[in-house]
């Protein structure tokens, strides 16, 4: 008499009670005052008033692809410009990233992603390190995008690299509008920030290192 061994039916690793992903912080100088208040685990739900409409528009893009519930308010002198708004709304942001993440334990760290918008398109790594660093390859044609400066994409990310401590490379393949590139960057970065967030349920309470440690 001939037997088979049925095979086990495969079940995925039940990831354990992990604590709120969650944070505020406020920043306030002679020239803004800024609030970031944001859930990681969130449905991608966003209040976002800058001051600044595009900021603002790139700001739920975050949270909506990014699936992080985002309240952001600030106050700022753009009636100089949009810099110190736009930078000081990054460095804040980049502060709630990296206190709501901890000690990181968990995640997967890593994240990648390709953006088509039309005829845009833009490539996103990143790196929960613990090590900032910044490479931006971003050719966007016109000095503006309605009122919004676009030098100051960069500025952001900067911003939001040095205060999360994440390696981030942006990578322009293809694009002949202003307002598509930089969407579409826009989405790689929250596409790749979601699956870098995600908790590893083979993992979820260990420090995804082979240091052990991601902080520098």
């Amino acid at each position: 008499m001939q037997t088979h061994n049925t095979p086990r039916p495969h079940s995925s690793p039940i990831i354990p009670p992990f604590p709120d992903r969650i944070a505020t912080v406020t920043r306030t100088t002679k020239e803004t005052d800024v609030q970031v208040s944001l859930n990681l685990d969130g449905q991608g739900n966003c209040t976002a008033e800058t001051g600044i409409p595009f900021l603002d528009h790139m700001l739920h893009q975050i949270a909506s692809h990014g699936l992080i519930d985002l309240e952001i308010k600030a106050t700022g002198d753009i009636e100089i410009d949009d810099h110190h708004t736009n930078e000081d709304v990054g460095i804040t942001l980049g502060q709630a990233l990296g206190k709501a993440l901890g000690d990181r334990k968990g995640i997967v760290r890593f994240g990648h992603f390709l953006a088509p918008l039309d005829e845009a398109l833009v490539q996103v790594a990143l790196d929960f390190s613990g090590r900032p660093h910044l490479s931006y390859g971003l050719q966007i044609p016109t000095e503006r995008v309605g009122t919004y400066d676009t030098q100051l994409v960069r500025e952001f990310f900067v911003a939001i690299v040095n205060h999360s401590q994440m390696t981030l490379h942006i990578k322009q393949l293809d694009g002949i509008n202003s307002h598509h590139i930089i969407e579409a960057t826009f989405k790689a970065f929250a596409r790749s920030m979601r699956m870098a967030l995600e908790i590893d349920p083979r993992r979820a309470h260990s420090i995804p290192s082979s240091k052990g440690v991601l902080m520098a």
